[in-house]
């Protein structure tokens, strides 16, 4: 459950920001901000998104949002225990379907932990 690892006081765009913050990774706000926007632009939720509350977002947004704090900080491995567990069939194949162009796109290396097999197959490369 993503909901649980976000903090409920803070907007989205901080939730995002903290890791890139924490670790130092930009010069200024300006360009924390540049990357956040991107980042929500990436995962399909826009940069409005960054202005609200996680409570008001659906599971399959929020696990968006979990998605892009993840790569906030320009992992080249992503580790996914369970990541559509919670969600319904349709949303979880757009979480599935984000994940793959994601690691397409960012050149990932995903270890992907799942007891749902079909999900296995899908998203494994061997």
């Amino acid at each position: 459950n993503p909901y649980t690892s976000m903090n409920p006081r803070m907007k989205v765009f901080d939730i995002i920001a903290e890791p890139i913050r924490f670790h130092k990774l930009t010069k200024n706000e300006s360009e924390t901000r540049q990357i956040v926007n991107d980042l929500l632009d990436h995962v399909g939720l826009g940069r409005m998104a960054g202005l609200k509350y996680p409570h008001e977002f659906s599971g399959g947004q929020r696990q968006r949002i979990s998605i892009a704090r993840a790569l906030a900080t320009r992992p080249r491995l992503l580790i996914c225990d369970e990541p559509t567990s919670a969600l319904d069939v349709s949303v979880q194949a757009q979480i599935l379907n984000l994940l793959k162009d994601l690691q397409s796109e960012l050149n990932l290396t995903m270890l992907f932990i799942s007891h749902d097999l079909p999900v296995i197959r899908q998203m494994c490369d061997r």
